[in-house]
């Protein structure tokens, strides 16, 4: 009992060093899966071509912030695990796509964006 009295505060030190090792562990090992991505990709895909139909072009910060409101909406559990700064390159990365589909085919395009906007690209 005494040992214990008189090494009070290595026994916390080492019992915060096992906490914060505990946190990093979760963290890591709540990381999204390959396959995880792959489906918040594809949905992602969609909900940029939801937000160009329904605020057309010019209106990006506004469109990223629609998004991001569905995916928070859609995917509660990765609030914490992806940052706004990593979301904000996955929508880039699905806007490059978006942009793709539109080049080979044009259907898609008219479905999505109106008419005079179609003019202005």
């Amino acid at each position: 009992m005494k040992w214990l009295i008189e090494n009070w505060s290595l026994l916390v030190v080492i019992f915060a060093c096992v906490c914060v090792g505990f946190v990093y562990v979760k963290k890591f090992l709540d990381k999204p899966t390959d396959e995880q991505m792959t489906k918040i990709k594809e949905w992602l895909l969609y909900a940029v071509m939801e937000a160009e139909a329904q605020f057309g072009s010019g209106t990006g910060k506004l469109k990223l912030h629609y998004v991001y409101d569905m995916f928070i909406t859609r995917f509660p559990s990765f609030i914490d695990i992806i940052s706004f700064e990593m979301f904000s390159k996955l929508v880039d990365d699905a806007l490059d796509e978006m942009r793709n589909l539109f080049k080979f085919n044009l259907g898609i395009k008219a479905c999505i964006v109106p008419d005079e906007d179609m003019e202005d690209e």
